[in-house]
């Protein structure tokens, strides 16, 4: 492990601890960059002699749960690369290492999609064990259910390759379960047959975000499972790298993808069109690489702070309070405030599922604010907790990747699933090797 350990005293160490959020500052004990699974395998094995946890990360998003790493090793994936796509079979194997950036246009050439997430700088690894909350998932289910086998190191150093034969509770427990253990390798998981989709966004002045965000709501009641929405207010500072027709300014948007045929997504699409004054259309039939970018999330490392929650069906009395709460007029600077539309497939646990089988509610709520200066913290918490406290009537759980501290996962999983999920990490890493986000303890 020596020639791949590197310590404070190394010239790249402060760029490779870096996590996601800037805010977050990581210090662990020695920062290890395998190139293979055998790699992984001598790290695992060496940290375990000398007594340290192994915490394995790709891109550090929601890196502030694991806390002080001070006797962890943080094991950065980027060079466990590789990107194996069988058209024909309609699945793909990918290497730790692997973007969402670095499979979506490929599979899109092929006439194929993946449940990806909303930024290609997302690591594909991370994503899936926490859930895999995608653009298609009121059809098609969470991502960590279209996988088909994974390649992980145990806290032993042995390389195994769990699928639905092959160590049936480990490969059970890592889908959706997190990363508490083993240190993931490779993925193999199903692509989808999706040549064309219907998607794009609709960006509204801010002001008319209370009859904007009502008149999505009330859509989303009649639309079939092939269509995944986001209502969201958007605040952009006033940055010199924000396009300057959106500089500083506040918008009401609408992101709309459709997984069927796109002349039916665009029938379905088009009352949104009247919901007010878009100053931006990009509704249109794209292949599925086109939605990449569709979200605006940032692709490098920023300083914010956040929070979510998942919501019950909400009433139109739910949007005015988000709108009064954090909307415009409201002196809230949150960068973004989103409501995805769930239920459908998210709703039922697809047979032989993993740990995260589905995800209770309605909505995905998510907020984040952005913190350049530390004076901006608590007026950002503030309007965080104002968008919480006005949804909070509505409450129905939490989901693993969008909650970024430290929480209690009886928020996530039923009793049974935890005490299974504990039996397997008893079983697999007793001694609490594999330090994870969302820890499962034995």
């Amino acid at each position: 492990m020596s020639t791949m350990l590197l310590t404070a005293q190394d010239s790249d160490w402060n760029m490779e601890r870096l996590a996601f959020n800037i805010l977050v500052d990581q210090q662990p004990a020695g920062i290890a960059r395998p190139s293979t699974a055998e790699d992984v395998s001598d790290i695992v094995r060496t940290a375990a002699a000398q007594g340290k946890q192994v915490a394995a990360q790709r891109t550090g998003h929601n890196a502030a749960p694991l806390g002080s790493l001070a006797d962890t090793v943080l094991m950065r994936t980027a060079g466990l690369g590789g990107v194996q796509i069988d058209a024909d079979a309609g699945t793909v194997r990918v290497g730790a290492g692997a973007l969402w950036g670095d499979v979506v246009p490929r599979a899109s050439e092929l006439g194929l999609a993946a449940l990806h997430g909303s930024s290609p700088g997302v690591g594909i690894t991370g994503y899936t064990l926490g859930g895999g909350v995608s653009f298609y998932h009121r059809k098609h289910g969470l991502a960590c259910n279209r996988v088909t086998a994974i390649e992980v190191v145990t806290a032993g150093g042995e390389q195994v390759r769990v699928d639905a034969k092959n160590e049936p509770d480990l490969f059970w427990a890592l889908r959706g379960g997190g990363g508490s253990f083993g240190v993931v390798s490779a993925l193999e998981f199903d692509l989808l047959p999706v040549p064309e989709i219907f998607a794009g966004a609709l960006m509204f002045p801010g002001e008319q975000a209370s009859q904007v965000l009502q008149g999505w709501r009330d859509w989303t009641v009649e639309m079939p499972e092939e269509m995944t929405s986001v209502g969201r207010l958007l605040n952009f500072p006033p940055a010199p790298e924000v396009p300057e027709p959106l500089r500083g300014k506040s918008f009401a948007v609408l992101e709309v993808i459709y997984c069927g045929d796109p002349g039916d997504g665009e029938e379905l699409a088009a009352p949104l069109r009247g919901l007010g004054d878009a100053g931006m259309d990009t509704l249109q039939a794209q292949p599925p690489a086109g939605i990449a970018e569709l979200h605006m999330d940032p692709p490098t490392p920023v300083p914010y702070t956040s929070e979510s929650l998942l919501t019950h069906e909400l009433p139109p009395a739910a949007i005015d309070s988000l709108v009064e709460a954090v909307g415009p007029g409201s002196g809230s600077q949150l960068v973004s405030v989103e409501l995805r539309h769930g239920g459908g497939a998210l709703s039922r646990a697809p047979q032989d599922a993993g740990a995260l089988a589905t995800l209770p509610g309605s909505f995905l709520a998510f907020a984040v604010g952005f913190v350049p200066v530390p004076e901006a913290m608590a007026p950002t918490r503030a309007w965080l907790g104002a968008f919480k406290a006005a949804l909070e009537p509505y409450d129905a759980g939490r989901y693993f990747n969008f909650v970024e501290e430290s929480f209690d996962i009886t928020q996530i999983f039923t009793p049974e699933v935890l005490g299974r999920l504990r039996e397997v990490k008893q079983r697999y890493d007793p001694e609490n090797l594999f330090k994870s986000n969302h820890p499962v303890t034995a």
